[in-house]
């Protein structure tokens, strides 16, 4: 094998072709810190999608603790925020609605969106939203 396929081979191995999948263990993902966009309180962060290179889109859980909001932000692309368990208030361009589990909302490219937990339990949420460009 040449210098230059050798190189080759050896790049294609290190990231996987788009389409090939894999499972991941969300325990593997697990991270506490502040929600993000200036928000409030304490969060679990699973960042499942961080795990897989070549990767288009972003998928996360984050479980909103008490008192906690992700901050009012302008997205830019079209985003999803499915309600797994609790309550919470989402706020979009300046309209608040009430979220609970079973709930989902679709975002626009151009949405000032932010949300908070409300009630007693955690507020859950499936986040997802595509990439400008894919990661490595």
């Amino acid at each position: 094998m040449t210098g230059m396929a050798l190189l080759i081979t050896l790049a294609l191995q290190a990231v996987p072709a788009a389409g090939q999948g894999r499972v991941i263990h969300e325990g593997d993902t697990v991270t506490r810190e502040v929600p993000p966009h200036h928000g409030t309180g304490m969060s679990t962060a699973y960042r499942i999608s961080d795990q897989m290179p070549n990767r288009s889109m972003e998928f996360r859980k984050r479980v909103m603790h008490p008192g906690a909001s992700i901050g009012m932000h302008v997205i830019a692309h079209d985003e999803v925020y499915y309600v797994v368990g609790g309550t919470g208030e989402l706020t979009v361009d300046g309209r608040v609605s009430t979220v609970r589990a079973g709930d989902a909302a679709y975002l626009y490219d151009g949405n000032d969106v932010g949300i908070r937990q409300t009630g007693d339990d955690d507020l859950v949420l499936l986040i997802a939203y595509p990439l400008r460009e894919r990661a490595e």
